[in-house]
């Protein structure tokens, strides 16, 4: 009885022991193998070996990341191509991380899936390298094609006639996020998707509603047609005839504020050689004062008064103010609050 459980025994350490053999040579056999189940990037390298699994992977990914990659906003669209940014695959170390998931587990689990196909359903990411710097330079490219700035509702006078310029939104790319969205779509491992650009409003600081409010007086100065039209909430009030500076001595032209108002103003002759004799004195209101009434500073001395020389009126007469009727600049100078614009084309 003795001697034939010890043949059993001695029988299943045989069979324990030709197993295991077996086992290790299946597993040394196959350590250079990768599992069935397993890709890379999308390739299905299961049951290949390291070598043909490189080869594959380098093919096919070479092939489908060779594609740029575009950013789309609207109907703009922006091309990054792998030799912009030096694209490089890392297919060893994705062949080799494909390898290291396989041999994951022990030798008899290992064994065991291989003997009846069994799979592990596991796919390694692209590894990839490429400049950063050239990354970011394609974002910094897109910001500079659609950053616009937001725009104020504003008063245009460049030709003459006071024109209403709209408030507009301002855009801002989202660089951030477009740098993840660039990077993530480097990652995939096929490279025929576009990403989107964000962007964020901004918003202006004067809107068109707001204008009449920062605009509630202006003075147009026309001096082509000799004319100064007063607005009033920017609807005009009325429009004068008016003298402005003869040539060499030009009314300025621009934008300004009114910040100096006087009744029956004393005239300072500058120091002009036109002034003659007169040039540096203070003429008080009288006979000599050309300045009639009322005035109204604009720049440099130049500003908008009354003159009893109504034939002037309609020429380039002055020595650079504004000339206008004594009634007439009366009457303006009661509408024109301080901190009223003054627009000379």
């Amino acid at each position: 009885m003795r001697q034939r459980s010890f043949i059993i025994l001695s029988a299943a350490l045989v069979i324990a022991l030709v197993g295991s053999f077996a086992i290790y040579a299946y597993d040394s056999a196959h350590d250079d193998q990768i599992a069935k189940g397993v890709s890379a990037g999308g390739v299905d390298i299961g049951g290949m070996k390291t070598a043909a699994a490189r080869a594959k992977v380098s093919r096919e990914l070479a092939g489908r990341l060779e594609r740029p990659l575009f950013a789309a906003y609207h109907d703009a669209r922006f091309r990054l191509t792998p030799e912009q940014i030096r694209f490089r695959i890392d297919v060893d170390g994705m062949v080799d991380e494909a390898l290291q998931k396989s041999r994951g587990g022990n030798m008899l689990t290992r064994t065991f899936r291989g003997v009846f196909g069994g799979k592990l359903h596991e796919n390694v990411p692209v590894e990839a390298s490429y400049s950063k710097a050239a990354v970011d330079t394609f974002v910094k490219r897109i910001e500079h094609r659609l950053n616009r700035p937001a725009q104020d509702a504003t008063l245009d006078f460049s030709t003459g006639t006071l024109e209403r310029v709209k408030a507009r939104k301002g855009r801002e790319v989202k660089a951030e996020a477009l740098r993840q969205e660039v990077e993530h779509g480097l990652s995939l491992p096929t490279r025929n998707e576009t990403v989107p650009v964000s962007v964020a409003s901004t918003h202006p600081k004067v809107t068109t509603k707001e204008l009449t409010a920062k605009y509630g007086t202006v003075i147009a100065i026309n001096r082509g047609a000799y004319q100064l039209t007063l607005f009033k909430r920017l609807k005009r009030v009325k429009t004068y005839t008016i003298a402005v500076g003869r040539q060499g001595l030009e009314t300025p032209a621009g934008q300004y504020t009114v910040a100096d108002k006087q009744i029956n103003p004393s005239w300072h002759v500058p120091n002009s050689s036109w002034a003659g004799s007169l040039a540096g004195r203070v003429i008080p209101p009288g006979p000599q004062d050309p300045l009639k009434a009322r005035w109204i500073g604009i720049v440099d001395g130049a500003g908008i008064h009354g003159t009893d020389d109504v034939g002037s009126l309609g020429s380039n007469a002055s020595h650079g103010c504004i000339r206008m009727a004594i009634p007439d600049v009366i009457e303006l100078f009661n509408r024109t609050p301080y901190g009223s614009k003054i627009f000379i084309h």
